[in-house]
């Protein structure tokens, strides 16, 4: 049962994409509250390490998030949930529009919009009828940034939906976090001098003066999920940078 101090305690809550960075943050601020917490992912090796980093009620499904029968059937066997968690993404669709390969954006559609849009049809039939669904997508749906129109359609696609989907699927509550650039592995691909300069450029110019971590998204998706008066809102996490005017 839940109290004050455990707000969670005795929910279910499932992370998709929980085994590392925001998704994992997330994972271990529901944990750390009492919550029987499920993350999944498609590597058993990171998912086992994740569990074991976050501790307290977790476990690690291995889930491919793109496969609608995968996903019928994880839900199926785990049963209710209180609390959906969606942090399944992916790295596709972004560079200069004049030379984007189509092709690429359509794998950055597979991997997170519609990743996500079959993680929340899924889950429907076995998510608690006044619970909440929390989708994770990006500041870059909202943001003017050269190179980034196909993270833009992917990330707006997401976020276009979340007004409608909670009046259609009331009382479930169902909101979204557009996090800003967050010090996560998503960032791995870049190389470490070129991204750590590109964090300190963005710093510089964000009104917090750094870069997110994960734990700054994992504490808004936290309220999100806590807050029963909230829904169909998306919440901006941008340290400001989202701003029209900034430092």
């Amino acid at each position: 049962m839940s109290t004050a101090s455990n707000p969670f305690a005795g929910q279910r809550v499932v992370v998709m994409g929980g085994s590392s960075g925001i998704g994992e943050s997330a994972a271990a601020a529901f944990a750390a509250d009492g919550a029987e917490v499920v993350i999944t992912g498609r590597s058993r090796e990171r998912l086992d390490s994740a569990v074991e980093r976050i501790g307290g009620r977790t476990t690690g499904q291995q889930v491919d998030a793109t496969d609608p029968a995968a996903l019928a059937a994880f839900f199926a066997e785990l049963g209710g949930v209180d609390h959906l968690v969606v942090a399944v993404s992916g790295a596709a669709g972004s560079g200069p529009f004049a030379g984007l390969d189509l092709a690429d954006l359509a794998a950055g559609f597979d991997a997170k919009f519609w990743a996500q849009v079959r993680v929340l049809q899924a889950a429907l039939p076995h998510l608690r009828e006044d619970g909440s669904v929390t989708l994770i997508t990006a500041a870059s749906a909202r943001a003017a940034i050269p190179g980034t129109a196909g993270l833009a359609a992917i990330n707006g696609a997401l976020e276009a939906m979340v007004p409608p989907l909670a009046v259609e699927l009331a009382p479930l509550r169902v909101n979204a976090v557009s996090p800003g650039v967050i010090d996560t592995p998503w960032w791995d691909r870049v190389p470490s001098e070129q991204r750590s300069a590109l964090f300190d450029g963005l710093a510089a110019t964000t009104p917090v003066g750094r870069v997110g971590r994960p734990e700054d998204v994992a504490r808004a998706i936290h309220m999100l999920a806590a807050n029963t008066f909230v829904t169909g809102v998306v919440l901006d996490c941008t340290g400001g940078a989202n701003l029209p005017t900034g430092r």
